[in-house]
């Protein structure tokens, strides 16, 4: 199901497409969030504040939704800020984001090893209808870029167990250890200002608000994947509801809508 947020947005002169990864390409870290969650309200939950869990999650669930598509670092540097606030003294967000990436990897890294092992095949781990889609921007002759918050390393890796590092001959962009020196804003920005590269010439897809609002800052067209992981049959209410508030254009569950999708994108006339 393809839902026109701003019905009529296009880009029929689109050359470059976006893409961020967890979420909106892989399957890999399905389930990242919850992690997350969980281990954010045992640090807060063992300051002994008298506050509720559900004080607790209306305190940290906003900014990991707000947060989504940076390097996970931000999030837990805003984790830290809530422990001071409420008289802790927090650990450097450094350990606080190893902490969640050994728990994730609990869950992620056997998936990563039955890819290694071809245990499974690829798309087994990819958002439905992933490969036709990048196969039918390919074939349009877009330019593909693969950005995400995930760490470089581990992007490559997963990018390239999941088959998909042919189609982004832009390049594949993962997180550093020094979190300003790269960043979605940063890379859309030096794709404008390639030779010729225009607004309307861009296209992006992201499950997090981060790409959406870099995306339509930049003047291009977004498109929000509100992918309910793992399956990612159904439009998933939550990420809905936030990707439309900050500019998707449209909102799918998936890619098996491309058929439906691609003319709407590449409708004939004039960018908005």
């Amino acid at each position: 199901m393809v839902e026109a947020i701003h019905p009529g947005a296009s880009a029929p002169f689109a050359r470059i497409a976006v893409f961020d990864f967890d979420g909106t390409v892989s399957l890999i870290r399905a389930g990242w969030g919850g992690i997350m969650l969980s281990m954010m309200l045992e640090v807060l939950a063992a300051l002994d504040t008298g506050e509720s869990p559900e004080d607790l999650r209306r305190a940290v669930e906003p900014f990991i939704w707000r947060l989504t598509g940076k390097d996970t670092l931000y999030q837990m540097i805003a984790l830290a800020e809530q422990v001071t606030l409420r008289g802790g003294t927090p650990l450097d967000p450094r350990d606080y984001k190893q902490q969640f990436l050994l728990r994730l990897f609990a869950v992620s890294g056997p998936r990563v090893q039955q890819l290694r092992d071809r245990g499974c095949p690829p798309d087994q781990y990819l958002v439905p209808g992933t490969r036709a889609l990048l196969e039918d921007l390919r074939a349009r002759g877009l330019r593909l870029y693969l950005a995400s918050g995930t760490d470089d390393t581990h992007l490559h890796e997963e990018a390239a167990l999941l088959d998909i590092t042919r189609y982004f001959d832009g390049g594949v962009y993962g997180a550093i250890p020094d979190p300003g020196a790269f960043s979605k804003r940063i890379l859309i920005e030096r794709i404008l200002r390639l030779p010729g590269v225009r607004p309307y010439h861009l296209i992006g897809f992201g499950d997090g608000p981060v790409e959406i609002e870099e995306l339509k800052r930049a003047g291009a067209l977004a498109v929000g994947l509100a992918t309910d992981e793992p399956e990612c049959r159904d439009t998933s209410p939550w990420k809905r509801r936030n990707l439309i508030e900050v500019g998707a254009d449209y909102i799918i569950p998936n890619y098996l809508c491309r058929q439906v999708l691609l003319p709407m994108l590449f409708a004939n006339h004039e960018p908005i």
